[in-house]
This record gives structure tokens, sequence and C-alpha cells, in this order.
């Protein structure tokens, strides 16, 4: 879920700053994957997923980074017993388990789903190698269209379809962008155009998406997604500059019978926070709803934390009400301290 729609040409920069326990020295170390750029690819039921990794030292200490488009995701948790290395996806529990060699990585992705269950997938990283979908010596046709603008899309499960709104930026070949859906956006994804054949990528620490598609005589889009190993769904596209997902503001209501909005549930420590608390009175406030496993509430947490710090002497208070996946709530609190969050984090 999402306050904020997500814009392609902006970017939520960071670096992937994973310290390796026990480990020194440069690039050139047989202990640890080989500094500079490698691409990593997963084997999803629609094919390989590729994206970005770079490794490189600072001041002794190795580090990585996620990439995909203009994104680019920190992590802060590794660790290496002899020729394995364990990359702790940021605010997740999602974890990459993999043996390394100086240019090549094989191991697991695992992504811990709704309720503690484990998906598993396939990963292999190359180091040196810095395209995404198609190689430099391969030979492929042009793009057959420019997609850059807005797309209004339906997702279709079944007889079943939602409405969503994509928006492209293309270079040459290149698109990147994002899928902005009813329950929030799909992030910053990347791929290429070859001919009439559109494929798109990500992953980010929290989510597995990958996209193929045709570009059709009429310019229209004909595809499916994939979201980790255990779903799938067509989806549709044609270009509307005015496409819209309607007023955010109608999608959002009390209901019941309610005059207004009131809870009460436990924080990280254990103590009752209620609306109705003495230390929100007066204050305006802004009650967020979010989740640890929710990449797009990890962009909302960082905007929300800076503007916290920076408005909390003048009145205003930010709640953040957790859904969290499992049946305890450690989760919740690496995502507080990952986002520097000084606001009020409740869970129910």
């Amino acid at each position: 879920m999402n306050i904020k729609p997500f814009r392609p040409l902006r970017a939520f920069p960071g670096l992937l700053a994973l310290g390796i326990l026990g480990c020194s020295g440069g690039g050139g170390d047989i202990n640890a994957p080989r500094d500079g750029v490698w691409r990593a690819v997963l084997q999803v039921p629609g094919g390989e997923l590729p994206f970005g990794l770079e490794f490189a030292t600072e001041q002794g200490r190795r580090h990585a980074v996620l990439i995909n488009g203009d994104d680019r995701v920190r992590v802060d948790e590794i660790k290496i017993d002899g020729e394995r290395i364990t990359l702790r996806m940021p605010g997740y529990e999602n974890r990459i388990e993999a043996s390394f060699k100086e240019d090549s990585l094989e191991g697991t992705l695992t992504m811990i789903k709704s309720g503690g269950k484990p998906q598993l997938i396939p990963l292999t990283a190359k180091y040196g190698e810095d395209w995404r979908f198609t190689a430099p010596n391969e030979s492929l046709p042009p793009p057959a269209a420019d997609l850059t603008g807005r797309w209004a899309w339906q997702f279709v499960d079944g007889d079943k379809s939602s409405p969503a709104v994509a928006e492209f930026k293309q270079r040459d070949a290149i698109v990147t962008g994002t899928v902005m859906t009813p329950t929030g956006d799909h992030r910053f994804i990347a791929g290429e155009l070859r001919g009439n054949q559109l494929r798109l990528s990500k992953f980010d620490g929290g989510h597995v998406f990958l996209y193929h598609a045709t570009v059709k005589e009429d310019g229209s889009l004909d595809g499916q997604f994939w979201s980790g190993t255990a779903y799938t769904e067509k989806f549709t596209g044609r270009r509307d500059e005015t496409a819209s997902l309607g007023d955010a503001a109608e999608k959002t209501a009390l209901v019941g019978g309610a005059e207004k909005l009131d809870f009460t549930f436990p924080d990280l420590g254990g103590s009752s926070i209620s609306l109705n608390n003495s230390f929100f009175q007066g204050k305006v406030i802004v009650v967020a709803l979010a989740g640890s496993w929710c990449p797009n509430c990890h962009d909302e947490a960082a905007f929300l934390a800076d503007l916290h710090r920076r408005k909390r002497s003048q009145g205003f208070e930010v709640v953040s009400l957790m859904f969290e996946q499992f049946g305890n709530f450690p989760q919740a609190a690496r995502h507080k301290r990952r986002a520097y969050i000084t606001y009020l984090v409740i869970y129910f």
C-alpha cells in the first residue's frame, strides 16, 4: 500500500551497505565475491528474471547494490562462512544464500510469504555483466514502438479484472517505469523492448516481478505477469495520457456508522496506544497503514520519518499501524530501525 504514486523519473537512491563480517581488504579477496558489476538471475515460472547486483569496498568493508532502473536498494546484513554468503534483505525476512567463486554465485532466494511459508527461487549471478535481458552480442530487431508515456492497464485473472496505470520512459531499447494499482505501485521495474517483445523485471528485496508482453499492430500491449513462483495473471494495456485510478479520497472511508477514526493497539513495547491518548490532543495526526513486507511502505516510511523529525515540534505526529504476516513482530522492529522512525509504530 502506498500514499504517494511513484513517478519513474524520481528515484529513492541508496547504497547497499553489506558489511561482511570477518572480511578485510579489496575486491580481489578469495573469501568474498569480487568487487564490480554482476548480472543476477532468478528462475521463475515465466523464465529468467534478471536484476543488477554490484559489490564494492569502502573503508575495508564490502557493500553491494540491488539495481532496478534508477533504484538502488540498501542492505545492511551479510554473513560469510567459508565459500557461502548470506544476504538478508533490508526490513524483510527474505534472504539470499549462495556459494560463490570469484566470478560467480549460485544459490537460492528465500521469500518468506504470509504465515511464514518459504518460497524458494533458484539464483545465479555472473561477474562483469551489466545487461538485463539481451546480451551485447545478440542481434535483435530495433524497438517496434516508443512506450514512453502513460498507459491504462487491466490485470485479468480468470473472470476477474482489476485496473492499473503504467508509466514508462524509453531510451532506445531500454524501458523503465512502474505499474500503479489501487493498493500500491510496483515500484521500479526495468527491461527492454526488442522488436515487438517487451520484457520487464524487478527484485528489490521485497518483491519478485516479471512481465512479458507483445506490442500489437494497433499499439496496445498484451502480456503475462508473474509474482514469485506462485502467482500469475494476464494483462492488457493501451496508451492513455489521462489514465487514472480515480480519486484516492473516495477509496477510503469509515464504515459501520463510525463518526471518527479510533483504535487501541499495542506498540512494539507492549503498551496500549489509542488516538484518545492525551499525547495526541491538539495535534495533526497522520495514520499510515503499513507492513514491513511492503516495499511501498519502506518508501513511505522514509518520507514520513523525515517529515516527522522536521515538524513534530509544531504539533505533527505519525502513527504507523502495521499489518504483519507472522505471529510475532520482529520485522516491524527491524523496519523501524532501518527507516530511522521516530514516530509511534503499533500493530495488530
